[in-house]
């Protein structure tokens, strides 16, 4: 896959989630104020982040247990955002700043809630829709995660686990490897599965 077709992929998906995050925050009336003379990326910049909450210290997100991460991932943030009656929680694992102030997702698990999710083939359909893929084009090869049927591309897994949830592994593919994304994936599932 060619860098600009990984970037055209990444961008909407990118886009929804800062879109999410922003109408999250101006939902709970949170704001930042950044002096005029900084900038966006400004290392410079004085950044704050809330202590982590008690389900991210207990390695857990929306019922499922974290139980394998790779080694050298960032710093966790969670996500709440839904997208076509579709509910996401999602956490996020970035490192940075660089030295250009940006920084990288290095890793993000996925839980994913709706009726439309009935089968592994509608998770598909759903994921072809919301990550704007060309139908047919998604080179995708059948896996086993823990128990549950699931989808292999790469960078990324996606696996049904009952009707109405599914979830998603996905990874920094220049840093880490096919087996670092399959390993993290059969560790994330729910809670009451061993």
């Amino acid at each position: 896959m060619s860098r600009s077709t990984l970037r055209s992929r990444v961008v909407p998906s990118t886009r929804r989630i800062v879109i999410g995050s922003a109408v999250v925050l101006a939902t709970l009336g949170l704001t930042t104020t950044v002096p005029a003379s900084a900038t966006a990326f400004a290392p410079s910049a004085t950044y704050s982040a809330a202590p982590p909450s008690t389900e991210q210290r207990a390695d857990t997100l929306d019922g499922f247990v974290i139980e394998n991460l790779p080694d050298g991932i960032g710093t966790p943030s969670d996500f709440e955002y839904e997208w076509e009656d579709v509910s996401f929680r999602s956490r996020v694992w970035e490192t940075g700043p660089d030295d250009e102030g940006a920084f990288k997702v290095d890793l993000t698990l996925k839980t994913l809630r709706g009726e439309k999710l009935t089968d592994l083939e509608a998770v598909k359909d759903f994921l072809v829709e919301y990550e704007e893929k060309e139908p047919g084009s998604w080179q995708l090869t059948p896996v086993k995660v823990g128990g549950y049927d699931g989808l292999f591309a790469g960078d990324e897994v996606f696996y049904f686990i009952e009707p109405g949830v599914a979830a998603e592994v996905t990874i920094d593919h220049d840093r880490f490897t096919d087996e670092d994304v399959l390993d993290t994936a059969a560790g994330f599932h729910p809670e009451s599965t061993n």
